[in-house]
């Protein structure tokens, strides 16, 4: 008589993954999310001004690793090349040189002195997204700009993540005059005007991402703290946690040991809103000239350009496909999450 073979269990990991894949629109946008920051990441490569690799005169040369000057190509001033100039490029073109471009010619703050038309200029095959009234190159603008949101982003998410789980199991384990206080100090310090708070520092300070990401980090974890709050007050009462204290466990070691661990369904969930929101904040400042420095690549410099050049559609109209897709990739991972993490749901 043969017996079945058991099924084995799954780790609670693997069944809150299989969840999220049958997800196939979360998942989705978690792949093309993760290649559009992979290739945020390469972008150096990807757009650039400088060849990748060139062979000139028998020897191999790296432009984008190394500045070299105009002499080294045959020209007559001591100044860095300009790889855009007519000149070094038919220089390239003779018999036994070469080089490799990326596949875009253009770095977010590269200016073509030698371009066709006037600035702003439409779409075309030398600008795939047209230019913006500068004459840089839009599309390498929003592949560096997308990359700063992307990290600013996802800075501001992990200090916003520390805090709010330590100040939120502060108050959810210890409760009573612990929680009272920290519900008292919260409710002050979120009556603060922020975007007051801002517009003072950046007339004080001179703009910078990091002077940006403290100021915004402040604000940022109280929404998750109260999140973990609730879970640590409803678990700090259970079984298990009598257990750990009955067995001569510390506070600290019962915190990060079993409650934490029960408590990271909200934290999770959190995630990817939090970041959509990092990235929303970050381009609505810089629209309003409140954010990173005028010569960091930013999605909402873009918009304010656009906005300030209407005739120039491209601009703004790229801008926003741009953040539209990124806010909407992350609302969809963030919801395939919260289905996954959803223990009311089977495998």
């Amino acid at each position: 008589m043969n017996r079945a073979t058991p099924t084995p269990s799954l780790s609670p990991w693997r069944r809150i993954w299989l969840r999220f894949r049958k997800n196939r629109r979360g998942y989705w946008s978690l792949v093309i999310f993760s290649v559009l920051v992979v290739i945020s990441l390469l972008a150096e490569v990807v757009s650039n001004d400088k060849p990748l690799v060139a062979r000139y005169n028998g020897q191999l040369v790296f432009p984008i690793v190394k500045n070299y000057s105009e002499t080294v190509f045959g020209g007559d001033f001591d100044s860095p090349a300009d790889y855009l100039d007519p000149f070094i490029q038919d220089q390239f073109k003779k018999d036994g040189n070469w080089a490799i471009y990326p596949l875009n010619h253009y770095r977010y703050d590269t200016l073509n002195y030698f371009a066709k038309s006037p600035n702003p200029a439409p779409p075309s095959g030398d600008n795939w997204l047209g230019t913006d009234d500068r004459g840089r190159d839009v599309f390498a603008r929003l592949l560096y700009g997308f990359r700063v949101s992307v990290l600013f982003g996802l800075a501001l998410t992990i200090t916003g993540v520390v805090l709010g789980m330590v100040t939120g199991a502060i108050q959810g384990y210890f409760a009573g005059k612990t929680d009272l206080f920290f519900q008292r100090f919260m409710e002050i310090w979120g009556s603060m005007p922020e975007l007051y708070l801002l517009i003072i520092f950046a007339s004080i300070f001179e703009p910078s991402i990091g002077l940006l990401l403290i100021l915004l980090s402040l604000f940022g974890w109280m929404g998750l703290s109260d999140y973990v709050r609730a879970d640590f007050l409803r678990n700090r009462n259970l079984e298990y946690v009598q257990a750990a204290r009955a067995l001569g466990l510390s506070n600290g070691q019962i915190i990060w040991r079993h409650v934490l661990p029960n408590s990271m369904t909200p934290v999770v969930t959190f995630l990817p809103f939090r970041m959509s929101g990092a990235i929303l904040a970050l381009t609505s400042l810089d629209f309003l000239g409140l954010g990173v420095p005028p010569s960091t690549p930013s999605l909402g410099e873009l918009l304010a350009q656009g906005k300030n050049n209407l005739d120039a559609w491209w601009i703004a109209l790229s801008t926003f496909m741009v953040l539209t897709m990124t806010l909407l990739l992350l609302t969809n991972i963030g919801d395939a999450l919260r289905n996954a993490l959803d223990v009311r749901r089977k495998a």
